[in-house]
This record gives structure tokens, sequence and C-alpha cells, in this order.
């Protein structure tokens, strides 16, 4: 949609004139002859900003600045006026004016302001959406902790995210090490600022380098501009380093300098670069142990090592299972839009299970169930928990994740070819949405 801009002179032919020339620019406009039909106009429609002369007869232009901000305080106004002082341009910003255009104005220069009013405009509204996202999604409420150990675990968090301390999470896999550090970053000043999270995991040694330092044009083969490395990219903000315990002796010298130092030399630099992070790593493996084993610098795991957050297993923290179960079926019923709820005996089976994926695991087994379920109840079943029956008994040989993808590929192949090859019927008939059946199809290779 264009732009709706509001034009308000008392002269008609110099309103008219002000439209046509932003018309020109691709903006909807409206012109009105005072500030009392212009604020109607606002109270009717959306607009986007306001482009209003200084001196009119009735309302002026400062009365009518006013108003709208009392009304519409986010709503850029840009003043038109011919008196070009510089009182007179405090007196406007005084009052919240975006910003104003002495007459006789610039076509360009007033297309170009009101252009930049309607990108910061956007940038606030933006800003505002994510904060807003931001603190729905890791608002302490939303966060499920019902067992002892949890909720002391995010109390420590609270305590430490507004400092700038080094923290390190251990914890088995798919406990939630990734949610901490998420926390830890939009509890705290930086949340504007960026998060940037690396699976040291996923590089080679070499490219490790070039993804956290960054490397300057011609460096290596490849090379052929300068780029900046997570640690410059973070800078401001929280940078997360997942997976640390896979990271080489040789690189963990020099992740030891940027840690203690608070600077990076570029693969190929000659100068090293400030940085500003504030660093947040995490492990599954015991980094006592790969100390010993001479794997892990002893150095390197003081400086991260600052604040220690260790995370329970689930089969450690049983309180939070069904919670969480429930939690992703929620999820995944405002997924499909089916109304999905567990079977008191699901419930118990979730319950009894040793979850050895911990959250993870339960996640997945959650979104299995409610693919598979027939009605709008999820069984013991459809959670496939469990080898049991002719087709388990069949798939021995094979794993259990194996057993299962064979069940639901079956299921899948099934709903197909009941339907002739029409993925949306088939989808229907399974009780999914499309987008479900095609992620499915593809991780199955069907």
């Amino acid at each position: 949609m264009k732009p709706r801009i509001l034009i308000v002179d008392d002269q008609e032919r110099v309103a008219d004139v002000i439209a046509t020339a932003l018309a020109h620019a691709g903006y909807e406009c409206e012109t009105h002859q005072s500030g009392a039909s212009a604020l109607a106009a606002i109270e009717q429609r959306a607009v986007d900003a306001v482009v209003t002369d200084w001196k009119m007869t009735g309302m002026d232009g400062i009365e009518l600045l006013r108003e709208v901000r009392r009304r519409r305080p986010g709503l850029p106004v840009i003043l038109i006026t011919a008196y070009g002082s510089v009182s007179s341009a405090v007196a406007a910003m005084r009052e919240g004016a975006f910003d104003y255009v002495t007459k006789p104005f610039d076509n360009d220069e007033l297309r170009a302001t009101i252009a930049r009013a309607l990108e910061l405009t956007r940038l606030a509204r933006e800003n505002r959406y994510l904060r807003q996202e931001i603190g729905n999604r890791y608002s302490p409420d939303t966060i499920i902790a019902e067992s002892p150990r949890s909720r002391e675990v995010l109390d420590l968090v609270r305590r430490v995210a507004p400092s700038r301390a080094a923290v390190l999470i251990q914890g088995e896999s798919g406990t939630g090490k990734e949610l901490i550090a998420r926390l830890l970053h939009y509890w705290s000043d930086r949340v504007g600022n960026p998060l940037v999270a690396v699976n040291c995991k996923a590089f080679a040694q070499g490219v490790l380098e070039s993804e956290l330092f960054g490397h300057e044009k011609g460096s290596f083969t490849g090379a052929i501009a300068a780029r900046a490395g997570c640690f410059e990219r973070a800078s401001g903000g929280t940078l997360f380093l997942d997976e640390i315990g896979e990271v080489g002796l040789e690189f963990q010298a020099k992740l030891l300098r940027a840690v203690q130092e608070g600077e990076v030399l570029r693969v190929g630099g000659a100068q090293p670069r400030k940085v500003d992070v504030r660093i947040v790593a995490a492990t599954n493996r015991p980094i006592r142990d790969e100390i010993a084993a001479g794997r892990f610098r002893e150095d390197l795991f003081f400086r991260l090592n600052v604040i220690p957050i260790q995370l329970a297993p689930l089969r450690e923290r049983r309180e939070d299972i069904i919670p969480l179960a429930r939690h992703f079926l929620a999820h995944q019923t405002a997924e499909t839009g089916r109304q999905l709820a567990f079977t008191a005996k699901a419930e118990e089976a979730i319950l009894a299970h040793r979850w050895p994926g911990n959250v993870r695991e339960l996640e997945n087994a959650v979104e299995r169930g409610a693919v598979l379920a027939r009605g709008d109840t999820v069984s013991p079943e459809d959670l496939l928990l469990e080898q049991s029956g002719p087709t388990a008994r069949a798939a021995m040989t094979g794993t259990l994740q194996e057993s299962i993808d064979e069940v639901v590929a079956a299921r899948i192949n099934a709903a197909i070819e009941a339907a002739r090859g029409n993925r949306a019927e088939a989808a229907r008939n399974l009780g999914i949405d499309r987008a479900t059946l095609w992620r499915l199809m593809k991780r199955m290779g069907i």
C-alpha cells in the first residue's frame, strides 16, 4: 500500500502543489485547508505522515502539531515555514516536530524528509513489535519451570543477566542450553543489540577462526572481500558459543586471548579490533574431564566459567515433564488448528518414560503424537515411546527412531495413496496442515 500523507495548508493552491510533488514520489496524498479538517481525517483513516504549513488562519501549524502529538504520538509531523530561523526550528523540535522545511521549498528536499520520517517510523514500529514478541516469548511467566531445580536455574539467570560476566552452561544434549543463553541476553540491558549464536562443532578449526574473528580480503583462497566475524557482529550484544567443548587446543589459545583482551585479529589482518561482547558458552561434555584428559585448556575454562550454570536432565526434574508436554501440544494445536489433548494413559506414559534425549526428545514425541492422533486425543500409541506390535517386532534390528520413522512414513504413504496423490487431501485426512506434511515427507525422503 502507498504511504498516506496528509497535507494541511489554508491556501488550496499551495496544498495542491505539494500533493502533486509527493504523488510523483509514489505517495497517496490528501489535502485539507484547516487543522480541524485534518484532525477529523486522522480519526477516520490511518495516516503515515502530516505536512502542515506553520502560519494558517484558525489553528496554526504548531497547534495542529500539539493536537496530533496528543492523539497520535508516533505520527511524524513536518512543518513548512517561511521563517527559517534557528528559533523557529528549535520551537518546532521542542514541540515534537519531526523536521521543518522552509519556503520556497525544494521538492526533492521535501520528498527526502518525508522518506526519512517514514523509515524512522517503520523502524520504531518494528522495534516495538520485536520487543513485544521477545517479551511475550521470553517472559518469566512463559518459561516452564515447575521443579525446584528449574526454578533455581531461572532465579540464577535473572540475577546474572544484567551483568557482563561470562557464563558457561553445562548439561546433556536437549536440556535447553540455548534457551538459557537467550534468556541471559533478552533479560539483560543488551537486548537491543545483537545475539549471535555459533555452533562450534559445525565448523572445521580453520573455518571456525574465520567465522569468529573474520578475515581480510585475499587472506585465503575464496576471500574475495573482507568480512567481519561473529565477535564483531555481536559487539554491544551477546556471543553464544555452543558446543565449546569441541574446539581444538590450538584455537583455544586464540579464543582465550580474544576473551581476555576484548579484541580480535581477523585472519590475514595486522591490527586487532576492539569488541564489546558478553560471552555465553555451552557444552554437553564434562569440561573438568576434558581438562584432565588434556583436551581443554584450564585457563580458558576459568575465563568462561565465571558464572557456571548446570542444567539437570529431564529425568531428574519430573515435575516439568507434563507441563512441558502440554505446552508443546498447545503449540501443535495452534500450528495445525486441531484441538488436541492427551489421554490420561498418554500422560502416564510420558511421565514414565526416561527421556534420554531430554526436552528435545519430548518435543519431538509430542509433535509425532499430534501427527498420528486419529481424533482429538493423543494416546500412548500415537507417541510411539516404546516398540510394540507387529511393525515394531519387524524393525527390532534398527534404532527406535528408525522404527518410529517407518511407522510415520507408512501412515503418510497410505494417506497419499488413499487420496490418489492429492497431498492437500492426505494432509486433511491425517489431521495436519500441508506444511507439516511437506516437512515430514522431506525429512523421510518420501
